[in-house]
């Protein structure tokens, strides 16, 4: 492996396939037809790819089948992504994961079919690359070495999925000692710590990890970091919103960026609204996901709408909550990367002059 990561991601990469357009779902024994289709790496992938398109040097731990959709995945994620792949393995006779999603009504549906992942007893694949940063799920495969990491100096960004069972047992938690941030959704947030309000299991988390950040879908989100004393209340940034999925990943890719550049609490957590926010106007996971050229294009077009409206208006606050903007998006405008589209035909031109 080249060099340290700025972020390390293990877990699962599947194949997704995205329906579009739909005017209904199928009914059984009925055929609807989609007006688009897009096809590409889902799961952690998601993550992997908002990162890495936010200029992070990022690595998957995974594993690739040899099979049609593995190739794909693996052509998709290191020529078109940049993703680094020597943490994981490629592997024969094993059916890659696939997901379909159907987009309808600002909501989708899925199918999923897959095989456990063949990690060692740790968790991983191929072992443990040195990185700045990790980001895992929490109540997942094994996570035993996250003691390892911590002890290395890299820094543990945690989520955790919905509880089946819905006994929210506070055991998943116990892998919070070896993490530096927790980023739950308000939900999960107030379920694992039975409070009522997201302010109230704010306060309750943020005894359990450094960094504490609790989005609250379109009330924006609420974010503690113990480590500087600082906190932060940032409200979303209003778009219009086509397709959810993979905006928590987004989110999260957004805030890692901001951590591993020291910026303010405030300033990560508006990054990452922003970027997710970017990212559900579009359809499909990874595809929908942000680079610097789509962020530095929202940012011109914000502040020249800002100029036009009083000081007052909700414009020109944005602009102003946004203006840690100036200092962060790289130079370059004409080659930073933007989003890109995938299909098993070709792939995208992400990375490439726009």
């Amino acid at each position: 492996m080249a060099g340290q990561l700025d972020l390390f991601v293990p877990g699962v990469v599947y194949l997704d396939v995205i329906f579009t357009g739909l005017r209904e779902l199928p009914q059984p024994g009925a055929e609807v037809w989609a007006s688009g289709m897009g096809s590409c790496p889902g799961g952690v992938a998601n993550l992997a790819v908002a990162a890495s398109r936010l200029g992070l040097h990022t690595g998957l731990g995974t594993a690739l089948s040899s099979d049609a959709y593995g190739e794909f995945c693996h052509q998709v994620l290191s020529r078109q992504e940049g993703i680094d792949l020597s943490a994981s393995i490629r592997v024969d006779d094993w059916h890659s994961p696939v997901t379909v999603s159907l987009a309808y009504g600002r909501d989708r549906s899925m199918i999923t079919h897959g095989h456990p992942l063949p990690a060692g007893p740790d968790g991983l694949v191929n072992g443990l690359p040195q990185a700045r940063g990790a980001a895992v799920s929490l109540g997942g495969p094994s996570l035993g070495w996250l003691p390892e990491a911590r002890a290395a100096g890299t820094l543990i960004f945690a989520d955790v999925g919905w509880d089946e069972t819905e006994q929210w047992s506070c055991d998943v938690l116990a892998a919070l000692a070896d993490c530096h941030a927790f980023l739950p959704n308000a939900v999960e947030a107030m379920r694992y710590t039975r409070t009522d309000e997201p302010g109230q299991a704010l306060e309750k988390l943020s005894a359990m990890a450094p960094v504490v950040v609790v989005t609250c879908g379109g009330d924006g989100a609420l974010a503690i970091d113990a480590t500087t004393g600082e906190r932060a209340d940032v409200p979303v940034v209003p778009v219009q919103a086509l397709d959810p999925t993979g905006a928590g990943d987004v989110f999260t890719a957004g805030f890692i960026t901001g951590t591993l550049g020291g910026w303010p609490l405030a300033e990560r957590v508006a990054f990452a609204n922003l970027v997710a926010a970017l990212s559900v106007q579009h359809f499909g996971g990874s595809l929908s996901a942000p680079g610097w050229g789509d962020i530095a294009d929202w940012w011109q077009e914000t502040r020249r709408t800002a100029t036009a409206h009083h000081d007052d208006s909700a414009e020109a606050q944005l602009a102003r909550r946004y203006g840690f903007l100036d200092d962060v998006i790289p130079p370059g405008r004409r080659t930073a990367v933007h989003r890109a589209t995938a299909t098993i035909a070709r792939l995208s031109d992400a990375g490439n002059d726009h």
